[in-house]
């Protein structure tokens, strides 16, 4: 006789094998697949940034020193100019006449001195035969050393007259970009009395971040031979509140002698060239500046980094590949992207590094190894 099992139990049987595979099933299709590295130990310059403005390596007033009515202006506001390119005029015809009366009295200093040099020839020899008292002779004498010294008075004069008309033509002084001018055609300069601003130009082939640093940092960074050796003071990285579309690196020229007693900072300044005119005057700059080397320092990604209200983490993962939140205390960028870690997490913990918005603690994720 064949054994009989009920249909309800067959049926049991079979609901429960279903609702095994449906789960079994289940766990494989919401295992999340998420990248993942290992954070890594390099040897990695240190920076500590301040915040500074860039100035212009060079840069003068323009300025009228005589007096007369305004001519014009030869550049566009803005231009860049050439050394030795003209740049304003100033009426000169009073200063075109005092040259000529300069000539003229120099031409007349002269003349009186060929006389008074022949007169003084012509009375030694008179002095010779008795004819002329030694009193006219000394006479004659005084004389010519007053037409001598009339001469040099006359060139000094017409020196001056030459220089003040020369002040009616404006040149630049060097290559540079020049502000837009003051005055306007017509205008009277009255430049004689006191030196007036027609405008500014500004050498901007090179630019010089000033910033300054505390007397803490000068000791942590210039003070260490160690530091002096290893740290590149000639490439200090430059950054903009804007990016900009080169990277810029400065040269440290000045560090002040002194400390600021107010304000307890000395004065520095770094210079780079600014090849493609991107730089200007009055720009605020961020400076890097490097004050030691690392050689163990722990590396993430920076864009795996997340922050909430207790500060910076990541997400790690444990030995059985479940997410962990993990506070972290970051310090510099280095090598554009990578963050270093100073606490935290070792060299070697492997972290999530895209998804970060879709796992949390404790879920267990299928990491895939990424560089």
């Amino acid at each position: 006789m064949k054994p009989y099992i009920p249909i309800a139990l067959i049926s049991l049987i079979l609901i429960a094998s279903g609702s095994c595979g449906h789960k079994n099933s289940s766990d494989n299709e919401y295992e999340m697949t998420v990248d993942v590295a290992r954070a890594t130990v390099d040897s990695v310059m240190l920076y500590r940034t301040y915040p500074g403005v860039m100035r212009a390596a060079d840069m003068v007033d323009i300025v009228g020193r005589v007096s007369g009515t305004f001519i014009d202006q030869y550049y566009n506001n803005g231009d860049e100019v050439k050394k030795g390119q003209l740049l304003f005029a100033i009426e000169d015809s009073k200063y075109r006449d005092a040259v000529q009366e300069a000539q003229a009295a120099l031409v007349s200093a002269q003349s009186s001195y060929e006389y008074a040099k022949s007169h003084y020839a012509a009375m030694e020899k008179a002095l010779e035969s008795d004819a002329v008292s030694q009193m006219e002779v000394k006479q004659a004498l005084s004389v010519l050393q007053q037409s001598e010294a009339s001469i040099k008075t006359a060139k000094a004069q017409l020196a001056t007259a030459k220089t003040n008309l020369s002040y009616c033509r404006i040149y630049a002084p060097f290559n540079g970009r020049v502000t837009a001018g003051i005055y306007s055609p017509g205008a009277y300069i009255n430049g004689e009395a006191s030196p007036v601003v027609l405008a500014s130009i500004y050498a901007d082939d090179k630019i010089d971040a000033y910033f300054s640093i505390d007397d803490a940092s000068f000791i942590r960074s210039f003070t260490n031979h160690n530091n002096r050796d290893i740290i590149n003071y000639d490439s200090i990285p430059l950054s903009f509140e804007e990016k900009l579309p080169h990277k810029y690196f400065a040269d440290l020229r000045y560090i002040s002698p002194e400390v600021n007693t107010e304000t307890g900072t000395m004065a520095l300044r770094a210079r780079v060239e600014n090849k493609y005119g991107e730089l200007r005057d009055g720009m605020y700059v961020t400076v890097s500046l490097p004050y030691k080397v690392d050689p163990k320092a722990v590396l993430v990604k920076d864009a795996s980094i997340s922050t909430d209200q207790l500060g910076k983490f990541v997400y790690v993962l444990n030995d059985s590949n479940k997410v962990v939140y993990t506070p972290i205390t970051v310090g510099d960028m280095a090598n554009d992207s990578m963050r270093v870690v100073l606490s935290g997490i070792s060299g070697g913990t492997p972290y999530v590094t895209k998804a970060m918005l879709k796992v949390r603690t404790g879920m267990e994720v299928k990491p895939r190894y990424v560089k």
